[in-house]
């Protein structure tokens, strides 16, 4: 008479099995990366000995995917495999070389991320907002800001046209860069020149800080600033924004250098591997004696400078400038009408306000 095992003697023996034999008992699951060794190629399928597990196919759409992977396989040859779909209406297992690969090159990415590696990259293409490029058969890309000095595209008035015109010359390059951010689950994969290049700027800027005067030459003029390489150490490249450059307003930075012109200037902040620098607080202020050359009630000549939706700039001299607001006009299109720009005209100081470095204009009414 064979004995009946209760449950828990049936399970207690094949918990002894599990652990004495751990081989015997193992399953399959989806998503799972897997060593295949290939057995053949049909018409429209790959097939794969799993061993224990039986056989495995790549069919359908990842037969397709799969082409340029397996063209050069031969029987017997190993390789890995993700596996889609545990048993399909043949018996089989469903397999997916092309899933594999793109699994074991997120998870080098992964450990690329976290280490922080170093990767050179070749650039396979441009658009407007930065360039794309190849890591193994992931597509990544490196958005403008994330661009080095050297590399960044140095465009007055920020046309995208421009811009993407000086992308375009990188395509082809290849470029030494960091894992800055992925997400799988969306195919996202941004990576970064700039990072490499700051942790080398990060080590130089240590000798300098905030209120050092440097030495540097224009490297690049940009419609929000200019770039400034310093004289003892051209790795570093620090920028001078344009409200920096000048205590007056300026519209184009051109106005104040010229490429490759020597200049001196201040460190104002050292953040990460930036460094921020100004012309302008090594020029005197010229708001500081404003009071003692332009007075309330003041009747002065001044040159239209610029028009903006609330008001017009005029300049006094070579350094101040007033404002007269667009009230006095009741319209933008009056304002046109009464006013021409580089046109000289008389004006009544109505307030002079050096702490926010402003003088408030009114247009001299001829008499009747």
């Amino acid at each position: 008479m064979i004995p009946i095992l209760t449950n828990k003697k049936f399970i207690s023996q094949i918990g002894q099995l599990i652990k004495l034999e751990p081989d015997l008992i193992s399953f399959l699951k989806e998503g799972e990366l897997i060593e295949v060794k290939f057995l053949s190629k049909g018409r429209r399928a790959f097939y794969f000995d799993l061993g224990k597990f039986g056989t495995g196919v790549v069919y359908g759409v990842e037969f397709l995917n799969a082409r340029e992977i397996a063209k050069n396989l031969k029987q017997g040859d190993l390789i890995s495999a993700k596996v889609v779909g545990i048993e399909n209406e043949d018996g089989y297992i469903e397999l997916s070389l092309a899933g594999a690969q793109q699994q074991k090159d997120w998870q080098e990415i992964k450990k690329f991320k976290d280490s922080g590696e170093v990767i050179t990259v070749k650039i396979i293409g441009a658009n407007s907002g930065g360039l794309v490029a190849k890591i193994n058969e992931l597509k990544a890309f490196l958005p403008v800001s994330q661009l080095a000095g050297e590399h960044y595209p140095r465009v007055e008035e920020g046309e995208r046209s421009k811009i993407l015109e000086e992308l375009r010359k990188l395509v082809g390059e290849d470029i030494v860069v960091k894992v800055l951010d992925f997400n799988i689950r969306n195919n996202k994969l941004i990576i970064s020149e700039r990072g490499v290049v700051e942790e080398n700027i990060k080590e130089l800027l240590s000798q300098y800080k905030i209120d050092d005067i440097v030495e540097g030459i224009v490297s690049g003029i940009a419609n929000f600033g200019i770039f400034i390489k310093f004289v003892d150490n051209n790795i570093i490249e620090g920028l001078i924004h344009i409200s920096e450059l000048d205590h007056r307003l300026i519209e184009n930075p051109k106005e104040v250098v010229k490429i490759n012109e020597k200049v001196k200037a201040k460190i104002i902040e050292i953040k990460g591997g930036r460094v921020s620098l100004s012309l302008k607080a090594l020029k005197p202020d010229p708001w500081e004696k404003v009071e003692k050359k332009y007075k309330q009630g003041q009747e002065i000549k001044g040159t239209v400078n610029k028009f903006n939706p609330f008001g017009a700039f005029i300049d006094l001299d070579a350094e101040i400038q007033g404002l007269i607001h667009i009230s006095e006009f009741g319209s933008f299109e009056e304002m046109g009408k009464q006013l021409e720009i580089g046109k000289k005209y008389q004006f009544v100081i109505e307030a002079v306000k050096p702490e926010e470095k402003r003088i408030v204009l009114k247009l001299k009414k001829s008499k009747a």
